[in-house]
């Protein structure tokens, strides 16, 4: 199990490949004067369905984007290095239900920013690590949801009217969802016992038997003797007798 939680390049490289990539687009709406807010999600509407793909990358301001940059690059890496194998599948899927979770319920307003994506994160690691039962991905979700607790607050309307807390809530529920739907296998714990398997009876258990309801060693009952069993048939034998006879050889002459 602890083989497949291992440091590589990816850890780093893929958030911040991933967060460049927001800085760049920001730029590119500065520098060339472009208005990228239109290409946001905007409910219930056929065009505002682009942004479902689009609106991660968009940001209003500066303090916009350095306020999803910090925590995006923490809990992208904390998925890479933790749950590498399925990052690619939660960061893709994170994004479409989440963007459409917020087209579906979302104001008429254009919804912008990877806040989305990162409440997706959020609450992947944190229901992931808590369902796994194993302890380093139990501490993960502990640690993640004391550094980034309080970012359950704004998934409820009116805690901050300029924030989208609709697209907050739809990124909660996709990474819930995606956290009891999306299987882990090397991170289950391997069974080595078989008290430890889900069927396990312990009334047919020889060592078990040995104790009572309240723990005490008692001696198992003496089995009764099992009778046995005799055949029966209802065909009649004859027997035969044939006397002896000693073969002799014949003198020869």
């Amino acid at each position: 199990m602890d083989n497949d939680i291992k440091y590589s390049n990816s850890v780093w490289g893929v958030p911040l490949f991933f967060v460049l990539s927001l800085w760049v687009v920001y730029w590119l709406q500065i520098r060339f004067d472009y208005d990228f807010i239109e290409n946001g999600i905007y409910p219930r509407t056929f065009s505002g369905l682009q942004g479902v793909i689009f609106s991660p990358f968009i940001h209003a301001d500066l303090s916009h984007l350095y306020n999803n940059s910090l925590p995006l690059f923490v809990l992208l890496a904390a998925l890479q290095f933790f749950y590498a194998k399925e990052s690619t599948a939660i960061i893709v899927l994170g994004i479409l239900f989440s963007g459409l979770g917020t087209w579906l319920i979302g104001r008429s307003s254009y919804h912008i920013g990877a806040s989305g994506l990162i409440y997706v994160l959020f609450s992947y690691i944190f229901f992931k690590g808590i369902l796994s039962k194993y302890y380093r991905l139990v501490a993960l979700s502990l640690t993640v949801i004391m550094v980034y607790g309080g970012m359950v607050w704004y998934v409820f309307p009116k805690v901050d009217e300029v924030v989208s807390w609709e697209g907050h809530l739809a990124g909660l529920i996709t990474g819930l969802i995606l956290a009891f739907i999306k299987k882990t296998p090397e991170h289950q714990k391997i069974i080595k016992y078989d008290w430890e398997r889900p069927e396990y009876d312990p009334s047919g258990d020889k060592f078990m038997q040995r104790f009572d309801e309240n723990g005490n060693f008692v001696n198992l009952p003496i089995p009764e003797p099992v009778p046995e069993e005799y055949f029966y048939s209802n065909w009649n034998v004859n027997y035969e007798l044939v006397e002896n006879k000693k073969n002799e050889s014949e003198a020869e002459f």
